[in-house]
């Protein structure tokens, strides 16, 4: 199977067919693929071949996000060492990291929050990783968020912020 994506991709690499698009899509779902089973052989087949590493899906997904969401930590690494954005954001705005902490995924958030991202980047509901590191209560994560200067102070649309989130004190969105 790696060699016959290696070879696929060579020759898509070099045309631009509009049939090619059928085939172009499920080499984009083998990446994705690989890169929500942690199959490190496969992604290096794709890194090798000088795939589009932030190349994203209908959700705005790319295999960084879907690596670190589906606790693949050698995925990430071989991702993100192949130069894999980790502030890229996907349709909502969510980041990788953000992803990883929601899951619980702490080593993988760890390596990612050593990305050269801003600690303070918000998805679509103005909310940043520290806030999600404050109410899931990964107490470790917000403390390195904080040294990394995340503000804990910051506060989203419905008033929260990672300190309060923290704390336990959660505000919903006001109906309309």
């Amino acid at each position: 199977m790696r060699t016959f994506i290696s070879l696929v991709l060579l020759f898509f690499s070099g045309l631009s067919l509009a049939d090619g698009a059928d085939t172009r899509g499920q080499l984009q779902d083998y990446f994705f693929d690989a890169a929500r089973r942690g199959d490190v052989s496969m992604l290096d087949t794709f890194i090798e071949s000088g795939y589009t590493l932030d190349i994203q899906d209908s959700k705005g997904y790319t295999a960084l996000i879907l690596a670190a969401y589906n606790g693949q930590p050698e995925a990430v690494e071989h991702l993100l060492k192949a130069g894999a954005n980790a502030c890229v954001q996907d349709k909502r705005g969510n980041t990788a990291l953000m992803g990883a902490i929601f899951k619980g995924e702490l080593k993988i958030a760890h390596r990612l929050m050593a990305a050269d991202c801003n600690p303070d980047q918000r998805n679509g509901a103005g909310q940043t990783a520290a806030m999600y590191a404050g109410l899931f209560q990964r107490v470790e994560l917000l403390k390195d968020l904080s040294r990394k200067g995340a503000d804990l102070n910051a506060v989203d649309a419905s008033g929260n912020s990672a300190a309060r989130l923290a704390n336990g004190e959660i505000r919903m969105p006001v109906a309309r």
